[in-house]
């Protein structure tokens, strides 16, 4: 048996796949980056081993992908995250022809040829504006956690209108939302939604076709999963995998190299 892995070093996450030759995936592991990349890299896939039950020995070749992919140093290979997220949408849904990826400090958009081949792409990676950054900011500022922001924001009535998505004055304009009596819920569904427009303008550079599959740790967001249906008018791909799909990509280019030198 031939097992691959894939290591997805976010900007603030990291995530780590194992496949095996018949392309399941055999471990796993999903930490916080922290400040000390290298370190970050090697603890995802040691704990990804230890979910699998495999020795280190067993894993033939090795890709590194994300932001931090060179400071994978026990990789065989980096490979940009543009491509490993395009090859692992298409993997989790083939029929995939746009990929949006929201992550910690960048958001993306890709288009996706038959075969999972990146056609073009365009991202944001100048400043953290609508990003999960952005998101744990606003929380954060709600004495809320990240993870039930998205929940919360499904109850709005009334959401505010949010005319800008910057990190650095979303404090400011959280306070001054709730200093004039607005709702949590409906200051939660305006920010989610205005970062769906930013998002979905900035995908539309490079032409948006269905499907459509989200991935990047934002897409555990219901909220935003919401306002970018609502945005886009049909359905997206998200599921449970979504979080890991450059880490899946990674793995499964990772996994065609070690079967090529194998041959």
């Amino acid at each position: 048996m031939i097992i691959a892995g894939g290591v997805d070093v976010g900007s603030t996450q990291t995530k780590a796949i194992l496949v095996d030759d018949r392309r399941q995936i055999v471990g796993r592991a999903l930490i916080n980056t922290g400040a000390n990349v290298t370190r970050a890299a090697d603890r995802a896939f040691q704990e990804a081993l230890e979910s699998s039950g495999l020795r280190r020995e067993a894993v033939v070749y090795v890709v590194g992908t994300g932001y931090g992919r060179y400071k994978v140093t026990f990789g065989d290979a980096q490979i940009t995250e543009i491509s490993c997220h395009a090859r692992g949408a298409c993997f989790v849904f083939p029929n995939t022809r746009t990929v949006i990826d929201i992550g910690g400090q960048d958001a993306k958009g890709i288009q996706v040829g038959q075969g999972g081949e990146v056609v073009d792409f365009v991202m944001n990676d100048k400043c953290a504006a609508g990003t999960g950054r952005f998101l744990a900011n606003a929380a954060e500022v709600m004495d809320l956690s990240l993870d039930e922001i998205g929940e919360i924001s499904l109850k709005a009535t009334n959401p505010v209108r949010v005319s800008t998505v910057c990190t650095v004055f979303v404090e400011s304009d959280v306070m001054a939302y709730l200093a004039q009596g607005k709702k949590v819920e409906d200051i939660l569904a305006g920010l989610h939604s205005a970062i769906a427009s930013r998002t979905v303008a900035l995908v539309r550079r490079i032409g948006i076709e269905e499907e459509l599959t989200f991935t990047g740790g934002v897409s555990r967001n219901v909220g935003m999963v919401r306002a970018l249906e609502e945005k886009l008018g049909f359905k997206i791909n998200v599921n449970p995998e979504s979080h890991y799909i450059g880490a899946i990509g990674a793995a499964l280019h990772a996994l065609d190299r070690a079967m090529a030198r194998a041959a």
